[in-house]
């Protein structure tokens, strides 16, 4: 799951809000090895979301059984579990964790880390390490070959673009694993990730979210930082740290600990979560309803994926 220290202009990131909801409003909560309530009853709400813990774990459970099935080809496959729980908390639009923001900030230095693995990656190192043959033999039992290859599709919402992902090898695999029909998985997941676009305009227009993130903003005037909302205040401390550059990291960590306390604290005092979870709720109720039944049918996959996740690995520590 990515970490979500995002930038981009005014309108993505207010667009940002979105995530509280579709990814899981539980910030705090702890992974539970239960994945929330079944099925939506007739006339029911909907399946809710997973939270954050309980979506970690999924793709921990995938890095697991594609490793297990690499090892049974023969090769090497690590998983990367680098970061704590706690660690891996995805900084969104609204991060209302006091506690977390005075340790770690906006999560910069974490995600520098990550980076750095990233660039340095093991298994990217141990197939580079390989012969030509063993690194094609690799390549085919990770991502397989013409012969067993799918190539799935899905229309985004809207009818604008149809999207596609060729699967096959221990990828498939281990997607079949946790999700049962991959096809399935990704036309809900592509629905389901590109409903925000049918109402992103409605809620960054929205009165009752823009007088939340107004009420934010003085509250962090009150604490002497101008901030027309969190994605600029985030902005600005990531310029800071480019500016500032490797001598002056300390400095550097030093403002962005400061600003991510006082964005976490005004955001709870201008109780910004729930506002953009409720704005959010009600702009996809009024979606039209096969786009309600696709973000059921994506909800209903992603807590099957728990449920079977949960018997193949621990939840981080």
């Amino acid at each position: 799951m990515k970490r979500a220290f995002a930038t981009g202009c005014a309108a993505a990131a207010m667009a940002a809000v979105m995530a509280v909801t579709a990814a899981g409003c539980a910030g705090e909560n702890q992974d539970t090895g239960k994945s929330g309530a079944s099925g939506p009853s007739p006339g029911g709400p909907r399946p809710g979301p997973l939270t954050w813990q309980q979506e970690l774990r999924v793709s921990d459970a995938l890095q697991r059984l594609t490793g297990r099935c690499m090892k049974r080809h023969g090769f090497a496959y690590g998983e990367d579990r680098t970061l704590s729980l706690r660690e891996s908390m995805p900084v969104r639009y609204v991060q209302d964790d006091v506690a977390w923001a005075r340790t770690y900030g906006y999560g910069g230095r974490i995600d520098a880390g990550l980076e750095q693995r990233r660039l340095h990656n093991p298994t990217a190192a141990y197939r580079q390490g390989l012969s030509p043959a063993r690194r094609a033999a690799f390549d085919t039992a990770l991502d397989g070959d013409g012969g067993d290859v799918q190539v799935l599709t899905a229309r985004l919402p809207g009818g604008s673009r149809e999207v596609r992902k060729r699967l096959g090898g221990c990828t498939a695999e281990a997607e079949k694993a946790l999700y049962g029909d991959p096809g399935a998985w990704f036309r809900a997941s592509k629905t389901a990730g590109g409903l925000n676009a049918l109402y992103a305009d409605d809620l960054l227009h929205d009165r009752q979210l823009t007088a939340a993130v107004t009420a934010w903003s003085r509250c962090m005037k009150k604490a002497g930082l101008s901030y027309a909302d969190p994605q600029a205040a985030r902005d600005a401390i990531r310029a800071n740290t480019a500016l500032l550059g490797p001598s002056g990291a300390g400095k550097a960590f030093a403002a962005e600990r400061t600003t991510a306390v006082a964005d976490a604290t005004c955001a709870r005092a201008a109780s910004l979560r729930a506002v953009a979870t409720a704005r959010e709720t009600h702009y996809v109720d009024r979606l039209p309803k096969r786009y309600g039944e696709a973000l059921d049918a994506y909800r209903r996959l992603q807590r099957q994926a728990y449920d079977r996740a949960v018997h193949i690995v621990p939840q981080r520590a």
